[in-house]
């Protein structure tokens, strides 16, 4: 009979008692019945077949009954239903969206065949520090040497005109060496990658075409593989396309083009411009490569001492390189996700708690009539169990409509798909985290109503508010969310005078009412200089007629867009300067530039059109540039070389902010596009057009496309921009940090405040005896009231004392994008803490009033 007791057990505990020993019994004379040992087997299962039928029907009719009665009970209470639905949708639905994404971008392996053996390498000053790209032949050597490498490819940055088909456009693309595609070891969806020698200098012109590129301007064509494309004016022919999934080395390549490097190239050690990639030897260490490149390094240093003056070289794993900044900034909205999940679990824990508590009369009803522990804690889990499903469905659903929106914050620079897919792990641990503190407690309550099913325990809960350890318990609950809700808030004051800061400093020109776009003139097709300044004197003299125009000019590359060449500078009778100092940034403008963007003259003048071929060679300097070279001395009418020639200072103009606004101004010289050489890396002629206009740029922008394409129909316009909007672009990454985390911030301190005002709502109903018998006594209505203030201005104080010490520690790890704020920033911390301390005292007031208008005689009656 041991195995049938055994078999009861599938039965629930409530059934069995009243049921059990009448089944054992019929069981019992059915086997005395049976004749030998085959009948009772027979019997044994027969009877499991059953028993298991049965058993799982009476568990689906109590369960059938619980969730009734659950549905019921949740239906009574409308607004603790909808609240307590949203806290887990809240918590699943932003945690999964955020986490996701940041695995997505931080956690995943790179969309490359053994991406952990991809590393870059760089060169760098073994004094000064820092990073820079190579010059060919710099790369030349070290990938000759490196025998820790599989396999090495360099690339660069490269825009190109595409005309022919359709309307121009401007794609932007790398050029790279031919072996490129088989050190990231991916092969294209249609035709083939690069061939070693594709990049030499005789091969025939061809280009791989990116998938999105592929589907937009060439309407995936699957026979495209032979066919020929005009790039910058020069026949290319498609030899491949790479799959939808490839992006090197980020989002923004349309194309890659071989890589032509002419021997003159390498011989100008100083020329910085390839960066690389590279695969390790499967046997081979990041340290072991650096070591061996560190060595070369030396006997580089050796043969090039003006260049390579310390010359040391840096390695480092593909994924950590990829844009610092952007990948901190995923991490932080990660990780504001998880504090708002650990903030709706702790309310929702709360909240439950007191729901529990308010119907322990309730519960301790059933335990006196006859239910058993079993069955109620079963009721709770059931009611629990509903809540959590319906969060969770909601979650989910919050979760697959935020994911793609957070992942179109997620910069250009950093690799993710296009539409990243749900990630059913992180689904499923917020859904275990959510759910654990649903059951935990929600079941809780339901534990102390059952042990207490005497009359005495009965009268118990109707005489006595909540005990100790319970109020403990919520109690350190509420502490908990202020504490999570002050490191968020502060953190997002942190972030906000970061903002502030960078927004409010001067980027040294005026970019009110500056329309900005961009054109280029490819080579060979604009090969001599004289046929690109007749160019700018056809767009430049038609533009400059137009009503509302006050000034137009070209440049190479507007400042905060487009990077410029880094040259190696000597000045006559200039000061003693280090090589690094001794570097400054290249740009060429046609006259009428520095008034078009605002950028005032300090001494001196302006590029003018007489400065031509045959006149002699000058340039305006930035101020920084002037006063690094003559300290304390008039720079005009000082000599220099720099790119080949001498020149010399006819003016000085205002520092500009090159490289951003987190950036301090840069030596910058400013040389007349009429005087830019026919050869190398400085043959790249101004291609920035800005206008400063007296109208609106949406009037204004036909007349000049319609210009443009007088003077070269082949010629596309891109960028199209006003100068304002480029500013504003500079604030974006900053922008969107505090708009997600402002948001999460938000929710928090909603939750932790609704969670400070149900524990003192719920606190005064528990209390309303209490309460009454002190008024009875002669407590005065400001006496009750100071007593509920202190107990929420108590946990408020707690949980802010807590959340100051977090938000410290959370705001030295945030210190890259303090843009100069200190972490201790006393005004952030103040205005932090008054906002928390108003919210509770918002939350704690009507509590506390509605305690002063308790009646003594009708609470003594409770």
């Amino acid at each position: 009979m041991l195995l049938y007791r055994a078999l009861l057990h599938l039965y629930p505990k409530s059934f069995r008692a009243e049921y059990g020993d009448e089944i054992l019994g019929v069981i019992d004379e059915r086997r005395r019945a049976a004749p030998g040992i085959a009948a009772r087997i027979t019997l044994f299962v027969e009877t499991l077949s059953d028993t298991g039928a049965t058993a799982a029907r009476v568990h689906a009719d109590i369960l059938g009954q619980d969730v009734r009665y659950a549905v019921r009970a949740l239906r009574r209470s409308p607004s603790f239903a909808a609240t307590a639905i949203l806290l887990t949708a809240i918590g699943i639905g932003a945690t999964t969206a955020a986490v996701a994404v940041a695995d997505h971008v931080l956690l995943r392996p790179l969309p490359y065949p053994d991406a952990d053996r991809l590393v870059r390498f760089w060169q760098r000053d073994r004094q000064a520090g820092g990073r820079d790209v190579l010059s060919p032949g710099n790369y030349r050597d070290l990938a000759a040497a490196a025998r820790s490498f599989e396999s090495v490819a360099a690339y660069t940055p490269r825009s190109a005109n595409l005309v022919g088909e359709g309307a121009p456009l401007r794609l932007d693309g790398y050029l790279a060496t031919g072996d490129l595609f088989r050190v990231v070891g991916r092969r294209p969806a249609l035709g083939r990658g690069f061939t070693p020698g594709d990049d030499a200098e005789s091969a025939p012109p061809v280009v791989v075409l990116s998938h999105g590129t592929w589907r937009t301007h060439f309407g995936e064509d699957p026979a495209i593989v032979g066919r020929t494309i005009s790039l910058n004016g020069t026949m290319h022919a498609i030899v491949g396309v790479m799959p939808a999934d490839f992006m090197f080395p980020d989002r923004r390549a349309e194309f890659w083009a071989p890589l032509r490097l002419e021997p003159g190239a390498f011989e100008d050690r100083s020329d910085t411009f390839l960066w690389t990639v590279a695969r390790l030897g499967e046997d081979r260490t990041i340290a072991q490569a650096e070591s061996e490149l560190n060595a070369v390094a030396s006997e580089l240093e050796r043969q090039f001492p003006r260049e390579n003056a310390r010359l040391g070289v840096s390695v480092a794993g593909l994924r950590g390189t990829l844009a610092g900044a952007d990948r901190l900034t995923v991490i932080v909205v990660a990780v504001a996700a998880l504090g708002l999940l650990l903030i709706a679990c702790i309310n929702l824990a709360g909240l439950l708690l007191s729901r529990g508590l308010s119907r322990q009369r309730e519960l301790a009803v059933r335990a006196a009539i006859g239910a058993g522990r079993e069955r109620l804690l079963r009721q709770m889990l059931t009611e629990s169990s509903l809540l959590a499903a319906a969060g969770g469905v909601l979650g989910v659903l919050l979760a697959i409509a935020s994911t793609p929106l957070l992942a179109r914050l997620v910069p250009t620079t950093l690799p993710m798909a296009e539409s990243p897919s749900m990630d059913w792990r992180f689904v499923g641990l917020a859904v275990a985290a959510t759910l654990l503190t649903v059951v935990a407690f929600g079941v809780l309550p339901a534990r102390r109503a059952a042990a207490g099913s005497t009359p005495d325990a009965l009268r118990e809960t109707t005489r006595t508010g909540p005990g100790r350890r319970t109020e403990t318990l919520r109690g350190g609950l509420v502490v908990a969310q202020v504490a999570v809700s002050v490191v968020l808030v502060v953190s997002v004051g942190l972030l906000g005078r970061a903002l502030w800061q960078v927004h409010t400093r001067d980027p040294g020109f005026d970019p009110r009412n500056v329309l900005t776009l961009r054109t280029a003139l490819p080579w060979p097709k604009y090969g001599p200089t004289a046929e690109r300044v007749a160019f700018y004197d056809r767009v430049l003299e038609r533009i400059r007629a137009l009503p509302g125009v006050d000034s137009a000019g070209y440049i190479t590359g507007l400042p905060m867009i487009v990077s410029t060449l880094i040259w190696e500078v000597q000045a006559e009778g200039g000061a003693a300067l280090s090589p690094r100092e001794n570097t400054v940034g290249l740009r060429f403008v046609t006259p009428g530039y520095f008034d078009a963007m605002g950028i005032p003259i300090r001494d001196g003048r302006d590029i003018s059109p007489a400065d031509t071929r045959e006149s002699p060679f000058v340039a305006v300097v930035s101020e920084s540039f002037a006063e690094r070279h003559w300290p304390g001395q008039r720079a005009v009418g000082r000599r220099f070389n720099v790119a080949f020639f001498d020149r010399i200072v006819v003016g000085i103009a205002g520092d500009v902010r090159v490289r951003g606004l987190e950036r301090e101004a840069e030596p910058q010289v400013y040389m007349a596009a009429p005087q830019v050489p026919d050869f190398g890396l400085l043959a790249s002629p101004p291609k920035d057009l800005a206008i400063r206009t007296r109208v609106p740029a949406a009037t204004l922008l036909p007349a000049v496309r319609r210009i443009l394409h007088d003077v070269d129909p082949e010629q596309p316009i891109s960028n199209v921009r006003m100068l304002d909007d480029v500013l504003a672009d500079q604030l974006a990454p900053r922008a969107t940090q505090l708009r997600v985390l402002s948001g999460f911030a938000a929710v928090a301190m909603l939750v932790a405040s609704i969670g400070l005002y149900g524990l003192l709502a719920f606190g005064v109903s528990r209390r309303v005896r209490e309460i009454g018998l002190r008024m009875a006594l002669g407590a005065t209505p400001a006496a009750i009231v100071g007593l509920i203030v202190r107990r929420g201005v108590l946990l408020t104080a707690l949980g802010a004392a807590l959340g100051t010490a977090g938000a410290y520690a959370a705001s030295r790890w945030l210190q890259a994008l303090l843009a100069g704020v200190s972490p201790l920033d006393p005004v952030t911390y103040a205005a932090s803490l008054a906002l928390v301390i108003v919210l509770a005292l918002g939350a704690t007031i009507p509590p506390a009033l509605r305690a002063a208008r308790v009646s003594p005689l009708e609470a003594t009656r409770e």
